[in-house]
């Protein structure tokens, strides 16, 4: 696992949309897993402006989205979907042909949630998947106690992930009580994983995640499992590693993540 420590949250979401679009200038074709929340925003704005730049092309890119709440329409303010959409999509030259997300209105939950990883196999799977972590460590709606092999499916959201996620709505009682997503396994097939964490509220899950023991109790450990994991952190969400020294000596031998690299 590699594991990048940045002076500041902006740092953070620019190194990450750099490795991101990394992957894009070396295949153009890439097939991206993405994420919602607030932590990847930074991380989408950078991917605009190196796209208004003329730098990354997203035309030939195809996105599948970790996860949608149940209940939620495209149009709903607070659906990943229209997040997704306001957020990144707008803005880039990527068709919507090739934009995928879970189907949170599906009259049929269960043949949505097979359909979904059908449809991943088709396009020959995630090149790259961007997580994000819940305070518990949780990767995409995989709640602690989630299977590490699981798939795509319907999760009840743990009660300390709907109060994180209250304050994107009105009232508490907006927040949905159950989502569809991808499973752990389903993520660990990815052939790359990208992990961005920001902010010292995350830095208790995050040691978990990198430093502890492999449990369904914190499913981001699966990610120790993963042969080609990275983790881009910010300075407070890394406060809390016991061997934040070693990952800086490691990162000093490595490439510059930062660094455009030249499309062929």
């Amino acid at each position: 696992m590699r594991v990048i420590i940045r002076p500041s949250a902006t740092a953070a979401c620019v190194t990450a949309a750099r490795i991101i679009a990394n992957q894009v200038i070396g295949q153009p074709d890439s097939v991206l897993g993405l994420a919602t929340g607030g932590t990847p925003l930074g991380s989408y704005q950078e991917l605009i402006r190196l796209h208004r730049a003329g730098q990354l092309d997203f035309s030939r890119v195809t996105t599948f989205n970790l996860d949608e709440y149940v209940g939620l329409g495209p149009q709903h303010a607070q659906s990943y979907h229209r997040f997704m959409f306001s957020n990144l999509f707008d803005a880039i030259n990527i068709d919507p042909q090739r934009v995928h997300l879970p189907d949170g209105l599906a009259s049929d939950l269960t043949e949505a949630c097979a359909d979904y990883e059908r449809q991943i196999v088709e396009a020959g799977g995630i090149d790259l998947q961007l997580l994000g972590i819940g305070t518990d460590g949780h990767i995409a709606f995989n709640e602690p106690g989630s299977s590490l092999a699981s798939r795509t499916r319907l999760k009840t959201l743990a009660r300390q992930t709907v109060d994180d996620n209250a304050r994107f709505f009105d009232h508490s009682d907006d927040v949905p009580r159950l989502a569809v997503t991808m499973g752990v396994g389903t993520i660990l097939e990815s052939r790359q994983c990208l992990l961005l964490a920001t902010g010292e509220n995350k830095a208790a899950a995050i040691r978990g995640a990198i430093e502890g023991p492999l449990t369904s109790q914190n499913t981001a450990t699966a990610l120790q499992l993963h042969p080609a994991a990275i983790v881009v952190l910010d300075q407070e969400a890394a406060s809390w590693l016991s061997r934040i020294d070693a990952y800086r000596h490691a990162e000093s031998y490595m490439p510059d993540p930062d660094q455009l690299e030249s499309a062929d």
